[in-house]
């Protein structure tokens, strides 16, 4: 078996949680063009790539990245925990947003809705998370558990993907 060789990006995540807002607001450039990387958002074969930490496999059951279709997704660790995850995609406009709903099966009725926009950079692009929760509590709660680290490793890993 080949082992991929990790290469130092001068690419970062920046994540920035507001004291008192319910948001989550989420940003990072990629060195690709903003076609690529909605490609990478939409595609079933390519979501499975990157979405989530390394340490889970993601069973995909569902993904129709279109406007009025839908998502469902698990990720399952090496002690057979399953975390199952959902949503409705509300807008897909290619290349430039991603309107969509994301609940954890851990936490039902805390719906987010989350908003990805991609900026042209001139050949690169930026991608820009805001993501809505019901309130303050239930955002400080998918903080404590620890989301920021995932969102970070995912990102990382799609940045290898587009390489």
């Amino acid at each position: 078996m080949r082992k991929r060789r990790r290469t130092t990006s001068t690419n970062t995540t920046t994540i920035d949680v507001a004291a008192g807002t319910p948001f989550i607001d989420t940003s990072r450039d990629f060195d690709a063009a903003p076609e690529r990387v909605f490609q990478a958002f939409t595609d079933p074969e390519l979501v499975v790539k990157w979405l989530g930490p390394r340490r889970l496999e993601m069973r995909l059951e569902s993904y129709d990245a279109r406007t009025g279709g839908s998502y469902r997704y698990t990720h399952l660790d090496g002690q057979g925990n399953e975390f199952g995850f959902r949503g409705v995609f509300h807008e897909v406009q290619e290349p430039l947003r991603i309107i969509q709903t994301f609940e954890f099966d851990g936490a039902p009725g805390q719906v987010t809705l989350d908003t990805t926009r991609f900026e042209d950079l001139g050949g690169r692009t930026r991608v820009v998370q805001h993501s809505v929760f019901p309130s303050v509590e239930a955002r400080d709660m998918a903080v404590a558990s620890g989301m920021d680290a995932g969102i970070k490793e995912s990102m990382d890993r799609l940045e290898e993907l587009l390489r």
